[in-house]
């Protein structure tokens, strides 16, 4: 039975500074009782408008300007604020993209339940007992119940992501809108969160629109899958389909970008370019710019969403398939069935079994049974809690050590250390045999032009009202003594290193005119600014689309094997360590667990951590794994869930 139908919907951004931009265009799709639905794409495709459209949250200057959203036979395309207020949370519910700070920091959680709880009294009844229902809530999702007690800041990242699970179910809705919500966790904790909801999903029976850019992990957790491109459906089929052939060329590439990290041989492919200006008119293919397979009748007549087999796909390669294709290019415009096409734009970025050649010359840092311990006070009394205990390692020049964990383990905490931005608690850092704990003020300054790190957000890494060339300019002139027009210079040379040419087009932008990977790369040609020797990558490609990921990937290798940078790579996903590094450090609850070559480390795991994180690895097309078993990341080490204890940036 169909609960949830969308018909031909169109949502437009109209913008007072701009021109207006179809950011949905079109779209038509159903979601059944109970189903588990994908929604797929890069970001800027559509996606969360989509998503935010159906669930009728959108906020200006994006509006709906044509189509129908029905909901168990109500068209809820215009209902007003207090006709769809009794809906949420009680018939439609999400949990957003931003779900680890969309929690309040000021109340506790059991409040946040209350706060819901108090909104419906006619769904959850007057006297609804808030401490029972969120505490069984919090159990379903493997969290104890004190949690109710605490504040946002006092839980991990999967902890939050699973209370706000939790708070989106409160009231049994029909119908959950999951919206990117594992961005930036760790592979571990993700399998955990995910497991989980398909369990309650079943369970409790509520259908899903999950909607991500990770494609590995929505096939491998959907019933059916939707692919969306420039605002358009171009591919829809059940995920096993999906699995077994790609109907639309975009697809194909995005399935491209995954590989199993074991394999003698890895390799995975992009497509360059970027989505097409939706605020501009195309007559063609939207996708064909970046076609790998594109021929001369895609840049002149746009494909429609027409079935093939058990689904349907977006693309002119495929008339002839169906009946009504032809209307599709209309006549003496037709392109046959498999008809031959160039293949072109396609990009791959590969390692092989053997190594990659890079030694290295002498340590340029040593790091020698570094240990961090963190003193939080609680009432009267200081609990230590250690973050960081006994590691050793050293980075050699033109060689990338990866340092791989889930979050919490101590890889930022170590960072920290060899940035100078915290001394360790015991051990020693060198840097050239100089005392990296040791140096202070202007010495420390100095260090710091040598050593220089690449951050994890893209997005909130660079000054949001600041130009590009004020952020490369910055560290020219800080470490480097440049001049204004010298640093302008400089700053486009940078900028033209790190892919975004002609640099002119870019020096006078603001980050917000920039994707994500542009912002990247930007963020990358700012940390070269002050030549370092050292390069310090702090899960650079997290928060990235997986389209989007092997091209920064390989400017990291290209500048390692260029310029001779020593890189510490600090990731939890062994696929893009696996592509890029040298050697490969474990770490686990501040503890070195493996060390080696990657290969050695990748294709023969020793340490059962290692291998728990290979087994969380999405892997389309193969059988779940199960969830793991004892306590859930985010479990404190005695095993009462939910009470981590995180301290300072672990």
């Amino acid at each position: 039975m169909t609960l949830l139908q969308v018909e031909d919907l169109s949502v437009t951004y109209r913008p007072r500074d701009s021109a207006a931009v179809r950011a949905v265009d079109h779209v038509s799709f159903t979601v059944g009782e109970g189903e588990f639905v994908g929604l797929l794409g890069e970001s800027g495709c559509g996606k969360s408008t989509l998503g935010h459209a159906v669930l009728r949250l959108l906020e200006k200057p994006a509006s709906i300007t044509g189509g129908r959203i029905t909901f168990d036979g109500r068209d809820v395309t215009h209902l007003d604020e207090e006709e769809l207020r009794p809906m949420r949370w009680a018939d439609l519910s999400t949990v957003f993209q931003s779900s680890m700070n969309s929690l309040n920091p000021v109340i506790t959680v059991r409040e946040q339940f209350a706060d819901t709880i108090a909104a419906h009294p006619e769904v959850a009844g007057e006297k609804a007992d808030v401490d029972q229902r969120a505490g069984e809530l919090l159990e379903m999702v493997s969290l104890d119940r004190g949690v109710l007690r605490r504040y946002a800041h006092e839980l991990s990242g999967g902890m939050k992501q699973r209370v706000a699970l939790a708070l989106a179910l409160l009231l049994r809705p029909r119908f959950v809108l999951l919206d990117e919500p594992t961005t930036g966790l760790d592979v571990v904790v993700q399998r955990d969160i995910l497991d989980r909801l398909r369990e309650l999903q079943r369970r409790l029976g509520f259908a899903v629109l999950f909607i991500s850019h990770d494609l590995g992990t929505v096939m491998e957790m959907a019933d059916r899958v939707m692919v969306m491109y420039a605002g358009e459906i171009v591919e829809n089929q059940p995920a096993a389909d999906m699995v077994a052939g790609q109907l639309h060329p975009y697809s194909v590439g995005l399935l491209g970008s995954y590989a199993d990290p074991r394999d003698a041989a890895v390799e995975v492919a992009y497509t360059p370019g970027r989505p097409p200006d939706l605020s501009r008119q195309h007559d063609g293919c939207l996708f064909e710019p970046r076609c790998p397979v594109a021929v001369d009748a895609c840049r002149t007549h746009h494909p429609l969403l027409l079935p093939v087999g058990s689904g349907e796909a977006r693309c002119l390669l495929l008339e002839g398939t169906s009946d009504r294709a032809a209307d599709s290019v209309g006549p003496g415009a037709a392109v046959a069935a498999g008809a031959a096409a160039p293949v072109r734009n396609v990009a791959v970025f590969s390692t092989t079994a053997d190594a990659r050649g890079r030694t290295g010359g002498e340590p340029v840092m040593v790091v020698e049974a570094v240990s961090k311990t963190y003193r939080t006070k609680r009432g009267f009394a200081f609990t230590s809690t250690p973050a960081v205990r006994n590691v050793s390692f050293t980075l050699r020049p033109g060689r990338v050590s990866a340092l791989v964990g889930q979050s919490g383990s101590g890889k930022s905490t170590i960072a920290r250390l060899l940035t100078g931005v915290e001394r360790p608690s015991g051990g020693s850092v060198h840097f050239k045999g100089t005392r990296v704990d040791r140096l202070r003020r202007r010495a420390l300054r100095r260090y710091r032009r040598h050593v220089q790190l690449v951050f994890q957000d893209p997005f909130s890494a660079l000054n949001p009202t600041r130009t590009l060339a004020y952020a490369l300019s910055r560290p020219l002139r800080n470490h480097l003594g440049m001049d204004g027009r010298q640093a302008r210079k400089r700053a486009a040379e940078l900028l033209e290193t790190v892919g975004l040419s002609p640099a002119g087009q870019y020096l006078d932008k603001l980050p917000s005119q920039l994707s994500g990977g542009q912002r990247q790369r930007v963020v990358i040609a700012r940390a070269l600014a002050p030549e370092p020797e050292v390069l310090i990558a702090d899960e650079p490609i997290s928060m990235l689309d997986v389209s989007i990921r092997a091209e920064i990937l390989e400017l990291l290798d290209t500048l390692v094997r260029e310029r001779g940078i020593a890189m510490l790579y600090i990731t939890h996903d062994l696929l893009s360590a696996r592509l890029l590094a040298d050697e490969v450090m474990v770490l686990n609850q501040g503890s070195m667990v493996e060390h080696g070559p990657t290969l050695e480390v990748i294709g023969d795991a020793k340490d059962p951590y290692t291998r728990q994180l290979l087994a969380a690895i999405p892997r389309p097309g193969t059988a779940r794994v199960p969830a793991m078993a004892g306590p859930p990341p985010g479990a404190s080490p005695g095993g009462e869930h939910g009470t981590e204890q995180r301290p300072p940036g672990a």
